[in-house]
């Protein structure tokens, strides 16, 4: 890993070394936090969990090649390298930090209160057309999975593209100090962690945090039709780019036609250019993601074609809408997380569905005092927007249950009190022919029920 030798790891991170001099100017080929991913040649750090404190793992790493190790404490008769630091949590981020900066690449940085993963997924498709791209996996994009997304670059990579998520005032701004973005850009502001942000302006004032480490010259692109985020008119004279489905957006989209659960045609515009697409995902939130792919696309000087191949390439990933098709069910696995507005927007393209239309819906968390409210906006959507049934699982969701049936007393609503129950009885709500939305915060664990679904 270029420079990233124990000498600067050691300086860079204010520590202290233990160990034998002549592997300070040696580089780690590797720096990891699970010891089950510890190699040869890496440097392992150990972070003090609520249940585990990886230190423990320090010996076994060690047994299996790494050059060294970090920890919080002297290790007392250690016969290899190990750099003393105050806390490895910081370490992490300080590596991140100087090693980003030995690669001199471009970095599009992602945030936003919905679609940041499927506008991350969108724009590195996009990319990928033209440059080796690297991009933030899985749920990589707090405080410790930024860095660890970081680690994965190499010399031979020409552009990242890292989704950064928060949850309180002050996250962005450490995020951004690690990764520098080159190209900022915010997919929405919408009603998530108000227990820690307030309100829509606390969410606007915590996601613009990434501004302030964005890289000289660099670009802002933000959605032009939030309401928020159309009120920022610049920042230190870089001007936004603007995408949206008005004319008045730098980019645009028109002749939008949603093609079931295909996904959705349009024709997005580029300035005086304009291609004709199909983004291979349903919902209007997606041709949003495809307009912020294509905006970055043009930044980065790619050409319409290169953005129309990479959009219409998108291949959707585990819990982010994903369909799998059964000899029984068409199950729309968006189970990895939830919060009002994407609830709604995946209910509004359930619409589309064959068969019987069955929504499979669970507590959404982080909400703050507002939070029983928005359950219930999101079950009187769900009894207005054309699906057949919706089956309710969770204490929150009781109340989004009891919306759905003031809303429409017709609609055929099933409470369950919990995951369990649910799996217990799941062949007794579904029917075969059933397109099944499956779709909850990440800690109500659904991803059990998708496999449940997916085995009858």
């Amino acid at each position: 890993m270029k420079n990233l030798t124990l000498r600067n790891i050691t300086k860079v991170c204010c520590g202290i070394y233990h160990g034998p001099e002549e592997f300070l100017d040696q580089e780690v080929t590797s720096i990891t936090t699970d010891s089950r991913k510890a190699e040869s040649g890496g440097l392992f750090v150990p972070i003090v969990g609520e249940r585990v404190d990886a230190h423990k793992f320090i010996p076994d790493v060690m047994e299996k090649g790494c050059l060294a190790a970090l920890s919080e404490r002297v290790l007392a008769d250690a016969e290899y390298p190990y750099i003393q630091v105050n806390s490895s949590l910081q370490a992490v981020k300080d590596i991140a930090e100087f090693y980003l900066e030995q690669l001199h690449i471009p970095v599009v940085g992602i945030t936003g209160s919905v679609g940041k993963t499927s506008t991350k997924e969108v724009i590195a498709s996009v990319l990928k057309e033209k440059y080796r791209t690297l991009k933030t996996q899985g749920n990589f994009n707090n405080e410790l999975g930024l860095p660890l997304t970081v680690f994965r670059l190499r010399d031979e990579d020409e552009i990242a593209v890292l989704e950064m998520g928060i949850s309180d005032f002050g996250e962005m701004t450490r995020l951004a100090r690690i990764a520098k973005p080159e190209t900022c850009v915010i997919t929405n502001i919408g009603t998530c962690h108000l227990e820690n942000l307030g309100d829509r302006d606390g969410v606007l004032k915590a996601k613009t945090e990434i501004f302030d480490s964005l890289r000289e010259g660099g670009n802002i692109v933000l959605n032009g039709d939030d309401d928020k985020l159309s009120t920022v008119k610049g920042y230190k004279g870089i001007r936004p780019v603007f995408f949206g489905l008005g004319a008045d957006c730098d980019v645009y989209a028109d002749e939008i036609e949603s093609k079931g659960l295909k996904g959705v045609s349009c024709r997005i515009h580029l300035g005086e250019e304009s291609f004709s697409v199909l983004v291979p995902m349903p919902g209007i939130h997606m041709v949003y993601n495809a307009l912020a792919a294509s905006a970055v696309g043009r930044i980065y000087n790619l050409t319409v074609e290169e953005i129309k191949r990479g959009i219409e390439s998108l291949e959707a990933i585990s819990g982010r809408f994903k369909m799998i098709e059964t000899d029984k069910l068409l199950i729309v696995d968006d189970c990895y997380n939830a919060n009002p507005m994407s609830m709604k927007a995946s209910l509004d393209v359930l619409h589309d569905g064959a068969g019987r239309r069955v929504a499979i819906l669970g507590d959404m968390g982080e909400l703050g005092e507002n939070e029983i409210r928005l359950h219930e906006e999101v079950g009187a959507h769900a009894a207005s927007c054309g699906i057949d049934c919706c089956i309710c699982v969770g204490e929150l969701s009781y109340h989004m249950a009891e919306a759905a049936r003031r809303a429409d007393p017709g609609f055929s609503v099933i409470y369950v009190k919990n995951r369990e129950q649910l799996l217990e009885h799941l062949k007794e709500y579904v029917q075969k022919g059933d397109t099944v939305l499956v779709k909850a915060s990440h800690f109500m664990k659904f991803e059990e029920v998708v496999k449940a679904l997916e085995e009858w």
